[in-house]
């Protein structure tokens, strides 16, 4: 199989990196709109950067659109009815205006999260669309890189303010204790390690037990837990992060 991409941003990097981590990865071609990106990934990778989306599109199985959402329209064009599917990672862009602009060609929409990069991200995605070969291959490569979840087109936006945002907040997170490790006298190192297999510890841990009873099992009554749960409750930081998704998804919608 031959991936090309269309667009060499974050994300796109993000699942190159993560699919270069494969035992057998497919040949990637790369294309940007002149910053450079395309060949300092294809460097990176072991791929191939192509000068014009015209041939990237026609030399690929699928092309992975991954520029700025309001790029799709200069973009489009000039793949569309060449590649073989289209996997697309754009942002609150529905299927419907996806399908509109790169007719006759297969579409997929996706949204992956940033640990794709290392094999253990979230790759959200709307229905499949039947017969397509292309995109049945892909998506067996994108499980290489994590989960692969479906979810009904119209949750798209909700699932990537929940998997896609959120690890943002979480890293915010992280930062915040971990400096405040250091103030309490950690060396800086050992704050942010403590800080962060702590964080995969609970992820792991979460897949057993729920939040809240997750909580009682670590706060004894009257320990220290519960002061620095109570501390977090006084300054509303649950309805801070209910505020956070609400704001991405606001976000998304203004963009459509």
């Amino acid at each position: 199989m031959i991936v090309g991409f269309a667009g060499a941003g974050n994300m796109a990097g993000a699942i190159a990196r993560g699919i270069a981590r494969g035992q057998q990865p497919p040949v990637m071609l790369f294309t940007d709109s002149g910053s450079g990106r395309a060949q300092q990934l294809a460097d990176e990778v072991g791929g191939e950067r192509v000068e014009m989306l015209e041939e990237l599109a026609d030399r690929s199985d699928v092309v992975v659109l991954a520029v700025k959402p309001a790029g799709l329209d200069a973009v489009a064009p000039r793949i569309a009815g060449r590649a073989g599917a289209v996997v697309s990672v754009l942002g609150a862009t529905p299927l419907a205006k996806l399908e509109a602009a790169l007719s006759p060609t297969p579409v997929l929409r996706t949204m992956p999260n940033i640990a794709v990069e290392i094999g253990s991200g979230i790759v959200c995605h709307a229905p499949t669309p039947a017969g397509v070969p292309e995109i049945d291959a892909f998506l067996e490569i994108l499980a290489g890189l994590g989960s692969v979840v479906e979810v009904p087109e119209q949750q798209l936006d909700a699932a990537t303010a929940v998997m896609g945002c959120a690890p943002a907040y979480i890293a915010l997170a992280a930062g915040a204790i971990a400096d405040a490790g250091v103030e309490a006298g950690l060396e800086p190192g050992l704050s942010a390690r403590l800080v962060r297999e702590a964080i995969e510890g609970v992820g792991r841990h979460l897949a057993e037990l729920e939040p809240a009873p997750m909580q009682v099992a670590i706060a004894s009554p009257g320990g220290s837990t519960e002061a620095g749960l109570e501390a977090l409750a006084e300054r509303e930081v649950a309805a801070a992060f209910a505020a956070a998704v609400g704001a991405s998804l606001e976000r998304m919608e203004g963009k459509r």
